[in-house]
C-alpha cells in the first residue's frame, strides 16, 4: 500500500459523501505525518479521514481517533485522544516550537510539544484538557506527544487532584517519573549553567539528578529526603538520570535506608592526575567549585576565605580497561596516612606548597592494587569504598607454576 493509493481511497470516501477534496492536499497531509511524525500508513490514514470529514461536515466516514486513552497505555506511532492536567511548562528550544512540558492524567505523565505552525491556543499550567487528534512519537526512547495543526485542544472544567504513583529508582524508564529519593552526595557543577547536581537514593538504588539555573528552582539539601514528582528520565550512553525543571519537590521529615547499585572494579593506579592532593573549594553557600591557585572561582571569582579539601582523580587498570576514579577526602586519608590537618600544615610550610601534597599522594597511591567500588557516572567511578589488594605468596607461586614460570 503506498500513498498514492491511500490517497484515492480517502478521496473516493469522500466523494460518496458529496465532497469535493484536494487529492493534493490528502497526499501532503499523509506525507506529513508518515515523514515527519513517524506515524504508520494504516494511523495517518485513520486520522487524514477523520479531519477531513470533520472539515467537510460530513459523517459515517472511516473510524475516529476520539476514544479517551489514558496517558499510560499510549505508545510511539498512535494518533490519540486524552485529557489531562498541565503540571510543567518548559521554555522552548526552538522557534519552530510553540509549547513544551509535561501532561498527566491519574495513569501516568507524558512530556508534549506544540508547533509553532500548529496554531492552537497556548495550554496554562495547572489547567485540564481535552487534546484530541494529537501524535505520539518517540524522543529520547520515550514516548512524546505532538501537537500539530489537526489537534484540537479544549479547556475542561475538571478539579480533580492528582496523586502521582511513586516509582522506585531501579525501575525508572525514560520518560516522566515520580520518586521519593535521599540526596546523598551534592557534586561540584559542571559549569556556569547547572544549579546542582548530584546523587539520590531510595532502597532499590541511585540515580543522578541536574536541576538548571531557573528562577523558580531552588537547591536540594544534603541528606534531606525528597518527594519528587513529575521530573524528567531522561537516558544518555545507558545510563538514567534525573532533571529537575519540571518536577515539585517537597521535603520529606522520614528518613531512606538508601540501596547501593553499586560497581566494583579493581587493578593498579596507574597514573594520578593534576588537581590531585590539597586543593581549594569556593566556600560560597551551595558552590563547592575547585578554585585556581589564585583563588579564582569561575562564578564567585576571587575567594579568599577558600577552604581546603582533599581528593585523588586517577586511574584504575586492571589490564583490560583503565577506569578514572574520583575519591574523596575520607578515603585519601585512610589509602595514604595524611589527614587533611596535616596536609595544610605541610603545603603552608614547605617551599613546595601544595605541590609537596600532591608528590606525597601520588606516591603513596601509585602503582599500587586496589578494590574499589562506587557509582559510575559520566565515565568516571565515584570511589565510596576502596581498600589495597593483597597477594596471598603461596597462590601467586602456584599461579606462576602452572604458566610455566618461576616465582621470583
Amino acid at each position: 500500500m503506498n500513498l498514492s493509493e491511500v490517497t484515492e481511497r480517502i478521496s473516493r470516501k469522500l466523494e460518496a459523501k458529496g465532497a469535493q477534496p484536494d487529492r493534493q492536499k490528502i497526499e501532503s497531509r499523509l506525507r506529513r505525518l508518515v515523514e515527519e511524525f513517524g506515524v504508520n500508513l494504516t494511523e495517518a490514514e485513520r486520522t487524514v479521514t477523520t479531519d477531513l470529514a470533520r472539515e467537510y461536515k460530513v459523517s459515517g466516514v472511516g473510524n475516529t481517533s476520539a476514544e479517551l486513552r489514558p496517558i499510560s497505555e499510549i505508545a510511539a506511532g498512535e494518533w490519540v485522544t486524552i485529557e489531562g492536567k498541565v503540571v510543567a511548562l518548559t521554555p522552548p528550544v526552538s522557534p519552530s516550537i510553540a509549547q513544551t512540558g509535561i501532561i498527566a492524567d491519574s495513569s501516568g505523565a507524558i512530556r508534549f510539544v506544540t508547533w509553532a505552525r500548529s496554531n492552537v491556543p497556548p495550554m496554562e499550567f495547572g489547567q485540564w484538557y481535552r487534546i484530541e487528534s494529537a501524535v505520539v512519537d518517540n524522543y529520547k526512547g520515550a514516548p512524546n506527544l505532538k501537537i500539530h495543526s489537526g489537534t484540537t485542544i479544549s479547556r475542561i472544567d475538571e478539579d480533580a487532584p492528582l496523586l502521582p504513583s511513586i516509582t522506585p529508582i531501579a525501575d525508572l524508564k525514560p520518560g516522566v517519573g515520580s520518586v521519593r529519593a535521599k540526596v546523598i552526595q551534592d557534586w561540584e557543577v559542571a559549569h556556569d549553567r547547572m544549579l546542582q547536581t548530584g546523587l539520590l537514593g531510595d532502597e532499590s538504588g541511585t540515580i543522578k539528578f541536574v536541576i538548571w539555573k531557573d528562577e523558580e528552582r531552588e537547591k536540594l539539601e544534603l541528606d534531606t529526603v525528597y518527594n519528587i514528582y513529575y521530573a524528567t528520565v531522561d537516558e544518555y550512553n545507558g545510563r538514567l538520570s534525573l532533571v529537575l525543571n519540571t518536577a515539585m519537590y517537597i521535603a520529606d521529615e522520614g528518613d531512606i535506608e538508601v540501596g547501593r547499585n553499586e560497581t566494583e572494579s579493581y587493578g593498579a593506579i596507574v597514573q594520578v592526575a593534576p588537581g590531585s592532593g590539597l586543593i581549594k573549594r569556593c566556600p560560597v553557600e551551595g558552590c563547592n567549585r575547585t578554585l585556581s591557585r589564585q583563588n579564582y572561582c569561575p562564578v564567585h571569582e576571587i575567594q579568599p576565605n577558600f577552604r581546603y579539601d582533599l581528593r585523588i582523580k586517577a586511574v584504575l587498570d586492571d589490564g583490560n580497561r583503565a577506569r578514572n576514579v574520583l575519591m574523596q577526602r575520607e578515603i585519601v586519608e585512610r589509602l595514604t596516612g595524611i589527614t587533611l590537618e596535616e596536609a595544610i600544615q605541610i603545603a603552608e610550610t614547605n617551599p613546595l606548597g601544595m605541590d609537596e601534597i600532591f608528590y606525597r599522594v601520588r606516591n603513596a597511591v601509585l602503582g599500587h592494587y586496589y578494590s574499589c567500588s562506587g557509582n559510575e557516572f559520566d565515565g568516571r567511578l565515584l570511589v565510596n569504598s576502596c581498600s589495597p589488594m593483597r597477594f596471598d605468596p603461596v597462590k601467586l607461586a602456584e599461579l606462576l607454576n602452572r604458566a610455566g614460570g618461576e616465582p621470583a
